[in-house]
């Protein structure tokens, strides 16, 4: 596993971001993203030692395009240079969450887990609902020593708790979030060693799971909008 091919590439398109440079090395994103879907593979296999319901993915059906969409941006760079992937019970479907990676060189590159989506606003009372109901495993969860060595759990949040919710709630402030979200940050040197890189992803992913599952089990029954 080459990862070094995945950093070389990402930072040449970082730097040359149009449509000319892109095409022109075509042959060279087949290569980067032949060795992302390889480390993809590895990790599935790594994360299906404590998390068998991801085995059946398959790593293309897992990734993110690199095309941007910037019809509603000021930025119009064409590509988004990183490669995304989301490997879950459901693949790369926001929910059921799971086990999220963008290798994006320029120290942007993480690690994460839980619910990004602001915009499911079912999915964010579901979890709410949960929450106000299993706060002590909640608090449990998240003050995992092991947890609290990585993570700080993160997400959009209102000023105040929202309607319907108790404000002198024990788990006040997480009830104000619209999300609830994992970042684990990775430097660029540490993607340079796949082998290295890939032991450590599955260490993270493997303590984040406990979080992932309480956010799965609030989430049970929700379904994507059509």
């Amino acid at each position: 596993m080459n990862t070094q091919i995945i950093i070389e590439y990402l930072s040449e398109l970082s730097a040359n971001n149009n449509r000319e440079w892109y095409h022109a090395n075509k042959e060279d994103y087949k290569k980067a993203n032949a060795e992302f879907e390889g480390l993809l593979q590895a990790l599935i296999w790594e994360i299906g030692k404590f998390d068998s319901s991801i085995l059946h993915n398959r790593p293309k059906d897992l990734t993110f395009k690199l095309v941007r969409d910037t019809r509603f941006s000021h930025d119009k760079s064409p590509y988004n240079a990183a490669f995304r992937a989301h490997i879950s019970p459901e693949g790369k479907l926001p929910v059921p969450v799971g086990y999220y990676l963008m290798i994006k060189p320029g120290g942007q590159s993480f690690l994460g887990g839980g619910l990004f989506a602001d915009m499911f606003k079912d999915a964010t009372k579901r979890v709410r609902d949960y929450l106000a109901g299993n706060g002590e495993e909640w608090e449990k969860i998240i003050h995992a020593p092991e947890f609290e060595q990585y993570f700080t759990v993160q997400g959009t949040a209102l000023k105040n708790v929202p309607a319907g919710y108790e404000k002198e709630h024990p788990q006040a402030q997480y009830l104000k979030y619209k999300s609830w979200y994992l970042e684990y940050p990775v430097k660029d040197e540490e993607l340079g060693d796949g082998e290295a890189f890939l032991a450590k992803a599955a260490e993270i992913f493997r303590i984040m799971k406990p979080f992932n599952d309480y956010l799965n089990r609030a989430l049970a029954g929700f379904q994507m909008p059509v």
